[in-house]
């Protein structure tokens, strides 16, 4: 199990992100949290295991109208949690 603060620049507010977000992490069985920032970045934290993660990043960058024009991670520690939350 890994944990992972991300924040999304691009096209990334304004079309759905956070929600679409939830759903594909609840799709993978992911817990976690995305929110929007001033900036007009999104900034979110995905955890569990590796490989879902990996794949429920490539699902948000194909959503149609988001445009992912930079993806900033880092890896942090886990903490205990039961679902995603925006």
């Amino acid at each position: 199990m890994t944990r992972w603060h991300i924040t999304l620049s691009g096209r990334v507010q304004g079309v759905g992100l956070r929600f679409r977000t939830k759903m594909a992490a609840q799709q993978y069985g992911l817990t976690g949290w995305a929110r929007n920032l001033d900036s007009g970045d999104v900034e979110l934290e995905l955890q569990g295991e590796q490989y879902k993660i990996d794949a429920c990043l490539e699902h948000i960058r194909s959503l149609p109208g988001v445009r992912v024009e930079f993806l900033c991670a880092e890896e942090i520690p886990t903490i205990p949690e039961k679902h995603f939350r925006i």
